[in-house]
């Protein structure tokens, strides 16, 4: 449930984003949002019209994330994640978050977002600098770390950037999860690297499976992507090929599979779905 007490002044940009703390004892209620540095777990998806894809997936790995950094009891979670999906508009598009913040004792905050201009392919850099996360298999923590990565490509004309291990092997973008062909073969970095699970990533290969279309697991280089048709795949965005590199003397390959997985990617999302039935938007005057 949300409490629409008043909580202060607005501009004009809180009109279309707000933030919800939730108490056990009280719901879903206006709050201020955190700064993403004090963050221990987060999560978010793309709502487009009351329809989202691989939410369950969404819920699991945010559950997990938050067992993980506080050892909280998953049943507390869960109670949080039905009042947040009630909580969520089901007209527009939207992208909202899902946030577990510190110092303790931890707190449960949902904060509703426009979602950003969606993109149909992207530019990435490449830097000689490997992987500086600390949690990279738990959003979150280094949400602030991987926003500075990103302002630093967009200074050069990139998206995104691509993360590497210190030898120099392929591991995802700031925001994204890499996939590429290698002939008929798709391939994706193995998990047993520093990865985060993505879901778009997740919801390919069981696609591909489906189709009978063969996937592995590969270690790469950079390098070894050159010429090769390569995928950035994420909730907001959904596909993206790459159609430059930057930083280094790299081709992009021709993006031939990409349209009809794309097409296909469109038609994943289901509505929301919840015991409890949509909840009015709080009053957002105040904040």
């Amino acid at each position: 449930m949300v409490a629409t007490q008043n909580i202060g002044h607005a501009d004009a940009s809180d009109q279309k984003q707000w933030t919800l703390m939730w108490r056990e004892d009280g719901g879903l209620m206006p709050s201020r949002a955190v700064p993403d540095s004090a963050l221990l777990a987060a999560d978010s998806w793309l709502i487009d019209d009351g329809r989202v894809r691989g939410l369950d997936h969404h819920r699991r790995r945010f559950v997990a994330a938050c067992v993980e950094a506080s050892g909280d009891s998953p049943a507390r979670i869960e109670s949080f994640w039905r009042d947040a999906i009630a909580a969520l508009p089901r007209t527009e598009r939207w992208f909202p978050r899902v946030e577990l913040a510190g110092p303790e004792p931890a707190r449960l905050f949902l904060r509703v977002r426009p979602a950003p201009p969606r993109t149909v392919n992207v530019t990435v850099c490449l830097t000689e600098e490997f992987d500086p996360r600390s949690h990279p298999r738990r959003t979150g923590p280094d949400l602030s770390l991987l926003a500075h990565l990103r302002d630093r490509a967009a200074a050069r004309g990139a998206q995104e950037l691509l993360l590497t291990t210190p030898s120099g092997l392929v591991l995802e973008g700031t925001a994204a999860s890499v996939l590429w062909w290698e002939d008929d073969v798709l391939c994706l970095p193995p998990p047993e690297l520093p990865l985060l699970a993505g879901v778009t990533s997740t919801l390919i290969q069981d696609r591909a499976a489906e189709l009978g279309v063969r996937t592995e697991h590969r270690r790469r280089t950079v390098q070894e992507l050159d010429g090769r048709e390569v995928w950035l795949v994420n909730a907001v965005h959904g596909i993206r090929p790459v159609t430059a590199w930057l930083g280094r003397p790299l081709r992009a390959g021709p993006a031939l599979r990409a349209a009809p997985w794309q097409t296909w990617l469109n038609g994943v999302p289901d509505p929301l779905i919840t015991q409890f039935p949509p909840i009015p938007r709080p009053r957002l005057d105040h904040k």
